[in-house]
This record gives C-alpha cells, sequence and structure tokens, in this order.
C-alpha cells in the first residue's frame, strides 16, 4: 500500500477500493456527516447489504449499509478490478439504479 493510502477495502465484487487521507478530508468537509465514520465507510464496502450501479456512470457503484434511521452510502468509481472513493454520506433513502450485489 502507498505510505499516502489511508485504507484498502476489496469489496463483494471483487473490487480493490483505496483512498487516501487528503481526499478522506475532502470527503468530510462536504458530509461532515460521516467524519467519525471512517470504519463504518470501510464496513460499507467490505459487508454492503445492498449495491447498485449509478444510472450515469456504469463504472460507478453505491454501497448501502442501514445506519440508525439513515442508510449509509459509499461511492465508488471502478476501473477493472481497483477503485477509488467517490464519497460517503448518509441518506433516508436508496437511490434508483441497478441492483448488482447481492445476486
Amino acid at each position: 500500500m502507498p505510505h499516502d493510502t489511508l485504507f484498502e477495502v476489496t469489496t463483494p465484487l471483487g473490487i480493490r477500493v483505496r483512498t487516501t487521507e487528503s481526499y478522506w478530508i475532502l470527503i468530510r468537509r462536504k458530509h461532515p456527516e460521516v467524519e467519525e465514520k471512517l470504519d463504518l465507510v470501510q464496513e460499507t464496502l467490505a459487508q454492503p447489504v445492498m449495491i447498485r450501479k449509478s444510472q450515469e456512470d456504469p463504472k460507478v457503484f453505491l454501497f448501502y449499509k442501514p445506519y440508525v434511521q439513515y442508510w449509509i452510502c459509499a461511492v465508488i468509481k471502478s476501473l477493472n478490478e481497483e477503485g477509488f472513493i467517490v464519497t460517503a454520506y448518509l441518506t433516508d433513502k436508496i437511490k434508483e439504479g441497478e441492483p448488482v450485489w447481492p445476486r
């Protein structure tokens, strides 16, 4: 793992997702509700209850896991078996998109 990498997680789709400390800071600025939820974001990527493919970009996947009365959503972009986190946030509903997991 490069020294700048904050975490790397393999998803149920076999995609290795990683992010850096500096990018995680940008995500936390945009979505302060995930500031203390790095572990939950990693868990959502590794053990989601649902994964959907984005309607706009077939290389973008949305990973969901319940959290209190919301869903935690971790969004990744995949390039073959490598991926990176685009964003993470709490939401009260699951977005439209093709369900891809569980199959």
